[in-house]
């Protein structure tokens, strides 16, 4: 008896197992449709638990418009496919009832692992491509929804490992659509925009429903994002070890790793954390650090969804300039394709090859060819006696040339290259600079913060920064205001402050000092937070 090693954990191998990626041979294949159908017909079954399938059922299951009059194509696919790898040949020994049946050709067939493995990956590349992307307002509000659960559960001292679980995946699940549909969308916005030429009328009759979403998705990103980085900004604790966040994410990963090698340790790790469990919490680790760097801005780094804030922006004003363009074009007016038009009409009525070529250098400031140089003297000689452009070199004066070039063929004179100048001074000087406005923007960010709601009259003297800061806050939310508004919430660009402003009837006039000047205006209510956790939230 021979000695066979143990199987794998996966499971025993299938024999028939491709070792390669002879899988997705049936795609260039000739008859690459009818092998396609073919393994439509054994996912249908599959979906429908019938395990195995006769050439004669198949036959049955293609559609109409694939389906050959006998179903000896179908047998010969289905012996390619074998052949590949796709799927598995047995003998039919259900219908045998004499032994010359044996020596007939009858078959059934199934699936293979990396026939299914094939097919879902086929699935999957036809559905990317099929993508319609999307800005998914309701996305942000169950991320914002799911990360309140987190801080709920980090607030516990023994959080439910089932429960947040579940929540962390949800959260990641909800973030991957978010970001691949804001994706999406923006990749075929910009090709909307590039071949608006394909279907005027129907660019036309979009563009204002497009616009109307655009604002719509930046209003709620700017509301949402200010929110969701909030609540991520508390999750991250305030730089002690290990955060809430991270307790939660352990959480998530002992549970996963419990399911990837089960007993091996209780609901408490053991004194060395198994790899299964390392690899599930760097994962994590790796997600929330996406997550956060799509919300939460860095000095040296904007958060990704201001970035997809001013893409969307930036659209905008490239819709309204295509309709412009669109626009002039329908009243006729000129652009460059029109003089492009004109230009090669005009080529053609020249009467002869001289009218076109003396076209052609007035079209583009096309001229005969001077040398490489010439001085002063030379120049203020050609300006004095000019000599035609069609002039032959033969019968023009001579331009002196300098000796260095003819010898060398270049006019400069050949030596040492000159050294790298070293610029780690002024990158350290940069790079402290930065952080020095950093620290004076969140210095400022606290000192503007106010202690629940207060008038603007009772801010007080406000330093240049801080100045600056509360401008940009309250341009904002004036933005906001139209007629008949009486209170107003406003987010900063970076997402940071948060202005809540209402309307005082007869408040008089408000004066805020700064060491530039005095700043007056009708006084209201006025409420600022810092949403980073540099001020007091209310």
């Amino acid at each position: 008896m021979s000695s066979t090693s143990p199987p794998p954990p996966g499971g025993l191998p299938e024999p028939d197992a491709p070792s390669d990626h002879s899988a997705f041979a049936h795609l260039n294949a000739p008859n690459a449709g009818l092998y396609r159908a073919v393994m439509a017909v054994f996912v249908r079954a599959k979906e429908q638990f019938r395990v195995h399938l006769r050439p004669e059922e198949v036959h049955t299951g293609l559609p109409e418009t694939l389906r050959p009059p006998t179903a000896d194509p179908v047998a010969d696919a289905l012996a390619k496919l074998a052949l590949w790898g796709n799927l598995r040949q047995d003998p039919d020994t259900e219908r045998v009832t004499a032994v010359e049946d044996f020596y007939r050709r009858r078959h059934i067939y199934q699936l293979t692992r990396a026939g299914e493995a094939a097919e879902r990956a086929l699935h999957t590349y036809d559905e990317a491509l099929g993508q319609r992307g999307a800005l998914q307002t309701v996305a942000l509000d169950d991320i914002a929804t799911q990360l309140r659960a987190l801080l709920e559960l980090a607030g516990q001292d023994d959080p439910d490992p089932a429960v947040t679980h579940l929540t962390l995946r949800g959260l990641v699940d909800r973030f991957t659509d978010l970001a691949d549909n804001a994706s999406a969308f923006m990749g075929s916005l910009q090709r909307t925009i590039d071949l608006h030429d394909a279907d005027v009328d129907a660019f036309l009759a979009y563009k204002d429903r497009l616009i109307s979403y655009l604002e719509r998705f930046i209003a709620d990103l700017i509301t949402r994002g200010a929110e969701i980085a909030g609540v991520l900004t508390a999750l991250d604790g305030d730089g002690t070890s290990p955060s809430p966040a991270e307790r939660l994410l352990r959480v998530a990963a002992l549970r996963e790793a419990a399911d990837a090698a089960p007993g091996q340790w209780d609901d408490e790790l053991p004194a060395e954390e198994p790899p299964q469990f390392r690899e599930a919490l760097e994962a994590w680790l790796r997600r929330w650090e996406g997550l956060r760097s799509w919300f939460v801005s860095a000095p040296d780094r904007p958060a990704q969804s201001q970035r997809l804030r001013v893409s969307a922006r930036s659209a905008i004003p490239q819709l309204l300039r295509v309709v412009a363009v669109i626009n002039e074009r329908r009243t006729g007016r000129s652009d460059r394709s029109a003089d492009f038009r004109a230009l090669a009409r005009w080529f053609a009525e020249a009467p002869d090859d001289d009218a076109r070529h003396r076209l052609w250098r007035t079209a583009f400031g096309l001229h005969p060819s001077r040398h490489l140089t010439v001085d002063p003297a030379t120049a203020d000689a050609r300006e004095q006696d000019q000599v035609p452009a069609a002039t032959p070199w033969s019968e023009a004066e001579p331009l002196t040339i300098s000796p260095r070039l003819r010898r060398t063929g270049s006019y400069e004179r050949r030596g040492r290259s000159r050294k790298v100048v070293d610029r780690s001074e002024e990158r350290r000087y940069l790079a402290e600079l930065a952080r020095k406005q950093a620290r004076e923007i969140a210095a400022a960010r606290a000192g503007l913060a106010t202690d629940g709601t207060v008038r603007l009259s009772a801010l007080g003297e406000l330093d240049p920064v801080a100045f600056g800061l509360f401008l940009q806050l309250l341009g904002d939310a004036l933005a906001r205001w139209g007629p008949g508004t009486t209170e107003t919430v406003a987010t900063s660009n970076d997402g940071t402050m948060e202005i809540h402003l209402s309307a005082i009837a007869d408040g008089g006039t408000a004066t805020v000092h700064t060491p530039g000047g005095t700043f007056s205006g009708p006084d209201h209510l006025v409420r600022i937070t810092d949403v980073t956790g540099g001020g007091t939230t209310w």
